[in-house]
């Protein structure tokens, strides 16, 4: 597996976790997958350091935990008022190791004099050990988590003798926005992706790229963001105290 000159590592713990299908979303019961989602982790570093300059790809996520499930009675709002009962099925004392690089979203022209690597995975290393800039939950926001840095691989996983591999067959895998499509054909749209996970012996889920992902459906178009004056400040966003300069 690849490390990346700007690779960050980190573990992500808590008591529950809901890392559902977005069709599960709308409403009714929900079913956690067994494993976290690409889009899932993809949030997790986003709350720990994001500006629309980079793009976080996450490269492989370690299962430190056993994989474990807990059903609850809930009752959600429903959507033509009051509640209603549902039983959600949460993954339960949940921990993993997740290693992600970023690139730089060449979509956003308008901040190309942000594009520093160095500047940018500095503040993000310092920004998983102080626990991220944001929230930190997994999958759904009821399931708060916390984060903190590791050596991914180093430490022991419930799955260091598991023999050969478990195939979890057809899963979701994340969102491509139009803010960041890289294929032609995903320009100016919104994009679901699927894929086929495998985790290795050592609980180890190696994730491919999104526009790797062959399986995939547009769901509509939509219009880029153009990040200008009026809603980002770029390189004035940050001191250099703060930098580290």
């Amino acid at each position: 597996m690849k490390k990346y000159r700007n690779t960050i590592e980190f573990e992500v713990c808590g008591p529950y976790a809901l890392f559902s299908d977005p069709v599960m979303r709308v409403g009714g019961e929900k079913t956690s997958y067994h494993i976290p989602t690409y889009e899932a982790l993809r949030g997790i570093t986003e709350s720990i350091y994001w500006k629309p300059t980079i793009m976080w790809i996450i490269d492989a996520v370690r299962v430190m935990n056993s994989i474990q499930t807990e059903t609850k009675g809930i009752r959600p709002i429903a959507y033509n008022g009051g509640n209603e009962l549902a039983y959600y099925t949460y993954l339960k004392d949940v921990r993993y190791q997740v290693r992600a690089h970023f690139e730089f979203n060449l979509n956003h022209i308008e901040l190309k004099d942000d594009r520093n690597e160095h500047k940018h995975h500095n503040i993000a290393k310092r920004m998983v050990e102080r626990g991220g800039r944001r929230d930190i939950f997994l999958g759904t926001r009821e399931c708060q988590a916390f984060v903190e840095p590791c050596v991914f691989g180093e430490g022991e996983s419930h799955y260091d003798d598991m023999p050969g591999e478990i195939d979890y067959g057809f899963m979701y895998h994340g969102i491509t926005y139009a803010d960041e499509a890289i294929l032609p054909e995903d320009k100016g749209k919104m994009t679901v992706r699927f894929w086929r996970p495998v985790m290795k012996k050592g609980g180890i889920i190696e994730f491919i790229r999104p526009e790797a992902c062959i399986q995939k459906r547009h769901i509509r178009e939509m219009e880029r963001k153009v990040f200008g004056k009026d809603n980002f400040t770029g390189l004035k966003e940050f001191t250099d105290e703060e930098v580290g300069e």
